[in-house]
């Protein structure tokens, strides 16, 4: 993959799941007030809660995968779930290099 688009994947989806992560403590917060989200939210809060779901898969992947290695499972799994497939990519890339 091309380091530069790699770079570039890699801040948009830091971006998106901190602002996914900030739309769902919203919406946590406004529920223990007994109010829900704006109805223009609620799309976005559905396609927000696909993306860490489907993040949070990919950071467990991650920490499972990165035990044969050097690093902290914890760690990269975190690092994996804020930048997505990237983190993935790069674990694979090391782990291929290595056999």
């Amino acid at each position: 993959m091309n380091q530069a688009v790699a770079k570039s994947i890699k801040v948009i989806s830091s971006l998106a799941m901190t602002g996914a992560l900030g739309l769902s403590g919203w919406n946590l917060y406004l529920h223990l007030q007994g109010q829900t989200l704006p109805t223009k939210f609620t799309a976005l809060f559905w396609l927000a809660s696909a993306a860490l779901v489907a993040h949070g898969v990919e950071g467990l992947i991650a920490a499972v995968k990165v035990r044969g290695s050097d690093r902290h499972p914890f760690v990269y799994g975190v690092y994996t779930f804020f930048v997505g497939f990237v983190g993935l990519q790069e674990l694979k890339e090391v782990t291929d290099a290595v056999d």
